[in-house]
């Protein structure tokens, strides 16, 4: 890992309007940028890029670079972290002890997986034929990404990421 952790010259990550780090996985990094937005950090996940274009725009948003690729993490300095595992949930506890991440300051499960936008309440009459008829009568909340339009609910998917993100904060 390059630098303290990932705290900057000021010995702590930037941070956005709420406060939280906001990140930028390199292209080796796709599920734990999708994890990092299940925890509710704001993770951007650009399509493939040189090293010193998406150092750039790193720096240009302010965001702490998460990448596999050793001579990015040295050229990231103290604004970037070199993931050494290949294993997602390794990847993740990596990441947290690092940067001293609480798993619930993010606001879990408050962003889009895919697009990374800020869910949105969604009503259950206005979600009717863009989701199963069972799923509707099942569930009394949902999500809607305005970015993608991606709807979300807490169903066994959601059971399931409660759990492994429960087993990752015990350790």
């Amino acid at each position: 890992m390059s630098g303290e952790g990932g705290k900057g010259s000021s010995g702590k990550l930037d941070t956005g309007d709420k406060g939280l780090p906001r990140f930028i996985c390199d292209n080796m990094l796709g599920s734990l940028a999708r994890w990092l937005r299940f925890l509710g950090y704001d993770t951007m996940y650009p399509e493939a890029m040189d090293d010193t274009k998406i150092l750039k725009l790193a720096r240009s948003e302010g965001r702490f670079l998460i990448t596999r690729d050793i001579e990015l993490s040295e050229r990231a300095g103290a604004d970037g972290m070199l993931v050494t595992s290949k294993v997602l949930e390794e990847q993740l506890e990596q990441v947290k002890g690092a940067l001293h991440l609480d798993l619930e300051d993010g606001g879990l499960l408050s962003r889009c997986s895919l697009c990374n936008t800020p869910l949105e309440k969604a009503c259950r009459d206005e979600l009717r034929g863009k989701v199963p008829d069972a799923v509707l009568a099942r569930h009394d909340d949902f999500w809607r990404c305005p970015g993608c339009f991606r709807v979300y609910w807490p169903g066994s998917h959601y059971e399931s990421i409660l759990r492994k993100l429960g087993a990752l904060e015990k350790k």
